[in-house]
């Protein structure tokens, strides 16, 4: 799992001993470099036992979009009168998230591997590029925005965003091509629910 490189040294034999006593083993750790080097640079500045308890409950509040949608069906069984609305944007939230998984499988980066990168968290699949709960909750950002009538994008999207780097389980560009696929999918059925919503 770790990016090491086994070195061996020692292998000559003169006769007199065995060469497997000879045989040591060196490990070379390469340093991070690019997107790794700036995620393990971000937990060394905001990783700490109450930002990894916090950004565990965050992942598995948004775990394949539950938490999210679930609360648009919260919605929908308190607000009656646009019951129909909040059901769409649940649906809304679950078709990010499976437009994010198709990405993935299209896609298949491996979500960061590096000792430098501290894993806080299991996740179902090794694949990392996009983030779906980034994409999941940027959906639900949007749509919940339109819903509530009030801006709640930066209220809940950058907390998210930041919890997938603080658990080392996605790269900075799999958090923020989520988002952007989150927001075009939130987009595209905050419409559609404003279309339908005008012609009742």
């Amino acid at each position: 799992m770790l990016e090491k490189d086994p070195v061996l040294a020692g292998n000559a034999t003169d006769g007199n001993r065995d060469t497997t006593a000879d045989t040591t083993r060196a490990t070379v750790t390469t340093p991070p470099d690019g997107e790794l080097a700036v995620l393990a640079a971000v937990q060394d500045r905001i990783v700490n036992p109450t930002t990894v308890k916090i950004a565990r409950g965050m992942s598995h509040f948004g775990e394949h979009s539950a938490g999210w949608s679930a609360l648009a069906l919260v919605g929908a069984a308190v607000d009656k009168r646009r019951r129909k609305d909040w059901v769409g944007a649940a649906a809304g939230i679950v078709g990010a998230h499976a437009a994010s998984i198709a990405v993935k499988r299209v896609v298949r980066r491996p979500r960061p591997d590096h000792p430098n990168v501290r894993v806080g968290v299991g996740t179902p699949s090794r694949l990392s590029f996009p983030s779906s709960h980034a994409t999941s909750t940027t959906a639900a950002a949007v749509l919940y925005s339109g819903l509530v009538g009030r801006n709640v994008v930066p209220a809940i999207v950058p907390p998210m965003l930041a919890s997938r780097l603080v658990l080392g389980v996605h790269y900075p560009t799999d958090v923020l091509a989520g988002a952007a696929l989150g927001g075009v999918v939130g987009g595209f059925v905050r419409r559609k629910l404003n279309r339908n919503r005008s012609s009742r």
